[in-house]
């Protein structure tokens, strides 16, 4: 049984491997009815339980707790690969009670992104529950995309290595082209509030690692390369969840 329960919580890392395709991950935010939110989070919750329990399909719902879409939920599908998308639950019973459960509680404004993981830019170095997420969104200039990974993302990503190589995070580009703003996502992951608080070290910690006067450098290819950024911090709700909070790292590889 043991041995069982450890081949199914890989299950999305073996699939992905025999396809060599990229991971993503399906993100659907959701506005719920304000006089509807009882009976929608009880109709989530007992679907996703039934229908999206584990593996690829395994659906995760977060509350968003700042900027425009404070009050929304943030429904997150994955990770799987485009090969499985078509796999995905889509019986009578399923959409039946998507429907009756789910979407009748719905506002019309839904918006739907699908995330490609970056394993070679993340750090899931080791197993850990989700509890908060901090998501720095970024908007990046067109045809900049190489020029912004090259000189600001891979910057980032080697300072927090050096620095911070306890800290669980996944670097995310949008599949879909869009005017959203949302190009690229950097997600950090944490327990409690607290770790909002901290003294921000990011100045001094990229320059002990790129050298005296590097930031100046970076900040002008911030500019270069992005039309601006933003930040929302997302609560799971475990209760409204299909998987639990535990996110094996073999998995994010």
């Amino acid at each position: 049984m043991k041995k069982f329960m450890s081949t199914l919580m890989l299950w999305p890392l073996l699939a992905m491997a025999q396809t060599n395709e990229s991971p993503i991950i399906e993100n659907v935010m959701l506005t719920v009815n304000s006089e509807k939110i009882v009976a929608f989070e009880a109709g989530i919750a007992a679907h996703n339980k039934k229908f999206h329990a584990d593996g690829p399909y395994g659906a995760r719902v977060y509350s968003v707790l700042n900027g425009k879409n404070a009050g929304k939920y943030m429904l997150i599908m994955g990770p799987l690969t485009w090969s499985a998308i078509d796999g995905r639950p889509a019986s009578k019973e399923h959409t039946d009670d998507n429907n009756k459960n789910i979407n009748q509680y719905l506002e019309s404004e839904v918006e739907v992104n699908y995330m490609k993981m970056h394993p070679d830019l993340s750090n899931f170095s080791k197993d850990f529950e989700i509890n908060k997420v901090s998501v720095f969104m970024i908007d990046v200039k067109r045809f900049k995309e190489q020029e912004f990974i090259e000189k600001v993302l891979k910057k980032v990503v080697k300072m927090y290595k050096e620095k911070m190589p306890g800290q669980i995070y996944g670097v995310y580009s949008n599949e879909m082209t869009n005017m959203d703003g949302l190009d690229f996502a950097w997600v950090d992951f944490f327990n409690s509030s607290s770790w909002l608080g901290k003294e921000d070290k990011f100045v001094q910690n990229f320059e002990e690692v790129h050298g005296a006067g590097s930031f100046q450098q970076f900040m002008a290819d911030v500019e270069a390369t992005t039309d601006g950024e933003r930040t929302e911090i997302w609560t799971l709700r475990k209760d409204l969840s299909g998987p639990s909070a535990q996110v094996m790292a073999a998995t994010r590889q």
